[in-house]
């Protein structure tokens, strides 16, 4: 199996060709999680994997977002994640509790210790309750009010972090330009618990099936789960999964999924992704997306500094987003030449991020 092949694979089980998925919550739910750092950037991730309609725009899909469609919270790794309202309860049990211990040395550099951890949830479940919902600065003044000191900068930032991944809090509806905090139980609605047997099985099938072909370590980064619970996860999901040995290294993927049918990417494909896109920005090994002629793939979206352009499954260059009262200028930066028939797909994915802010594109382009 080639790298292109692989490729191929992953824009497919990624969502990002074929039919499209119904509805947002659909998306993060395929993943298991969606790494969202970048808000916008991530609701563009997901209107890609949707079909074209009035909903699928940047202002429809943050209004999905504060409605509670889908869930913005601290979960694998840690980072923001969007997660699916019925998931949002068995995956932070699962990864909570090791991604809790990674954070233990920083909350001893911070001055946070055990005694001031097992009290934040009670003081935010008693300010925030009956779906009372706070900006960062208001949780910081509840916790000083309630005797926790300096509840502020990152010490409040981890203090916030823990009450997400005990599955307490999450973001609420955004306040104009501020993110705002609510308790889980006021948003989401009640679920029934898993086990950690069944839920380390679903979070990995959920992982191959949109990831794959993955490497254990794959998902063992991108979950902050350890390899060998990843290799349980896999043994538990049985025929769920195919193996294949590609290069002395074992990927795995949803059985069936590692050979996309022909003409599953359409020729000359050129997308527009955002810098922490679930295709890019979820593998310890990048090699399979990115040419010889780029520099080493963990490096290229810090030599950019940008989103990444992706042409037939690998990575060409970057992008950056200015928008503007009365137009969005994108502009490209290719490190690999495209021809004029990929340059007309590139201009169609411009003009499709367009739509999606609800404004003209300039498109600047600085080929190599």
């Amino acid at each position: 199996m080639t790298n292109r092949a692989i490729a191929h694979a992953r824009l497919r089980n990624s969502r990002l060709v074929g039919p499209p998925l119904a509805t947002p919550a659909d998306v993060v739910g395929w993943f298991g999680a969606v790494q969202s750092q970048d808000v916008p950037g991530a609701l563009w991730g997901i209107a890609q994997r949707l079909g074209p309609g009035p909903d699928t725009g940047l202002d429809a899909l943050g209004g999905a977002l504060d409605a509670g469609s889908f869930v913005r919270t601290h979960g694998p790794r840690p980072t923001w994640h969007f997660l699916a309202p019925p998931d949002v309860r068995w995956i932070l049990a699962l990864v909570g509790p090791r991604v809790q211990a990674q954070n233990r040395s920083m909350n001893g550099r911070e001055g946070i210790d055990e005694a001031t951890l097992r009290r934040v949830p009670g003081i935010l479940r008693t300010a925030l309750a009956g779906g009372v919902a706070m900006t960062r600065p208001e949780l910081g003044a509840a916790l000083t009010a309630a005797g926790v000191e300096d509840a502020r900068g990152l010490r409040l930032g981890l203090l916030g972090m823990h009450a997400e991944l005990e599955g307490v809090l999450c973001n609420g509806p955004r306040r104009g330009r501020q993110a705002t905090f609510m308790l889980v139980d006021d948003l989401v609605p009640p679920a029934p618990p898993r086990s950690r047997p069944d839920a380390l099985r679903e979070l990995t099938i959920r992982y191959f099936r949109s990831h794959g072909p993955a490497l254990a370590h794959d998902m063992a980064w991108w979950s902050g789960l350890t390899v060998g619970t990843v290799r349980e996860g896999i043994a538990s999901a049985g025929d769920a999964l195919e193996g294949r040995r590609i290069d002395g290294k074992e990927y795995w993927a949803a059985a069936g999924a590692f050979d996309p049918e022909p003409g599953a990417v359409p020729a000359r494909h050129v997308l527009l992704l955002p810098n922490y896109d679930e295709y890019l920005g979820s593998f310890v090994d990048y090699s399979p997306i990115f040419g010889e002629s780029l520099p080493k793939a963990r490096t290229v979206a810090d030599v950019l500094g940008t989103h990444i352009v992706v042409r037939d499954g690998f990575v060409v260059g970057g992008w950056r987003r200015s928008l503007g009262r009365d137009a969005v200028t994108v502009a490209v930066t290719l490190l690999i030449p495209l021809t004029s028939r990929e340059i007309a797909s590139l201009e169609a994915a411009a003009d499709g991020y367009g739509q999606f802010v609800g404004l003209p594109v300039r498109l600047r382009l600085a080929e190599p």
